[in-house]
């Protein structure tokens, strides 16, 4: 099980990435992790950035190292990486690295409810987006491999294994679709039943009833 971190938004983590490089300021932070594409990596919300940073600070995650003032400009101040903070990000990449979890992304909630659409109707919104997906891993392959004659490998395994878990998915889409077109999927002559008639099939009503009664 996941530990609760006195910071848990994955924001913080990036944040703590990147200060352990050398101490920056709020704005230098965002600009850092915006080059390094970090936003592909975890979902990062950039207008809550600043709250991160205090609450690291509060911590003892972050500490001020200076502030100043150029002109006009607001004061900025320059925050380094605490013992703490290195230990807490070293223990939490050792956590995500070592300890699997079960994700819900938004296509397995949509797959979960598939059924509500005609079989039909589904087939072509799936193969729809195959075919987006197709396109998008061909650039990013193209981009991976471009990448890969300039920076080391071990800065690009992210990156790695996003595209093999989407080539996965693309995989798996195939072989759904296959079984839609050929009729072969298990099921899918009640499923047209159902949406000819509106009349749930008796096989489909009964599995309903013997989950309820297990719960």
């Amino acid at each position: 099980m996941a530990k609760r971190r006195p910071v848990g938004n994955l924001l913080a983590l990036a944040v703590l990435s990147v200060v352990v490089d050398r101490p920056m300021h709020p704005y230098e932070m965002a600009a850092v992790l915006r080059e390094r594409g970090k936003d592909q990596d975890m979902p990062i919300k950039w207008g809550s950035l600043y709250t991160v940073v205090r609450n690291l600070e509060r911590h003892g995650l972050l500490a001020a190292a200076e502030s100043g003032r150029q002109g006009r400009r607001p004061e900025r101040t320059v925050y380094r990486l605490t013992d703490a903070g290195r230990a807490e990000l070293e223990d939490w990449t050792r956590e995500l690295v070592a300890v699997p979890e079960r994700e819900s992304p938004r296509f397995t909630a949509g797959l979960s409810v598939l059924g509500v659409l005609p079989p039909d109707e589904a087939t072509a919104l799936l193969r729809q987006r195959l075919g987006r997906l197709e396109s998008q891993l061909a650039e990013e392959r193209a981009v991976l491999a471009r990448h890969a004659r300039e920076v080391p490998r071990l800065f690009l395994i992210e990156a790695e294994y996003d595209l093999a878990v989407r080539e996965a998915e693309a995989t798996w889409l195939r072989g759904l679709l296959d079984e839609l077109t050929t009729g072969s999927l298990p099921g899918l002559a009640q499923w047209r039943a159902w949406h000819a008639t509106g009349e749930v099939p008796a096989e489909w009503t009964e599995l309903v009833e013997r989950g309820s009664e297990r719960a």
